[in-house]
């Protein structure tokens, strides 16, 4: 089965960048759409983005459109999720997901 593992996240200043990666085990990773998910405490899981196969037409949450960037490399097996110009209300533990599966997830702290 896919072992998603997450890693980047960490502690910025309001309107700062962090670059989230994301290494996929699964040799069938070029096949399947990616995304990135999130959750702060106390609230519910939200979509942030998510990349087809080939990258076309990403999706972005409202939220987020504008200020993050998904993007695959399917040769390296490798997602990422760049964030631009945060806020504090981004703050959450961001997950990597492939259908109902998510790795560990990487801490994203905006203060």
């Amino acid at each position: 089965h896919v072992q998603l593992v997450e890693s980047g996240g960490g502690l910025v200043q309001p309107g700062g960048s962090l670059r989230l990666s994301c290494a996929a085990s699964e040799y069938t990773y070029s096949s399947h759409c990616m995304g990135w998910f999130r959750q702060a405490p106390g609230k519910e899981r939200e979509r942030v983005a998510s990349i087809s196969p080939s990258s076309a037409n990403p999706y972005y949450a409202d939220a987020v459109k504008g200020r993050f960037i998904i993007s695959r490399d399917n040769a390296k097996k490798m997602l990422y999720l760049q964030l631009n110009s945060l806020k504090t209300e981004d703050t959450a533990m961001y997950y990597c997901s492939k259908g109902v599966t998510r790795g560990q997830g990487t801490q994203v702290t905006v203060s």
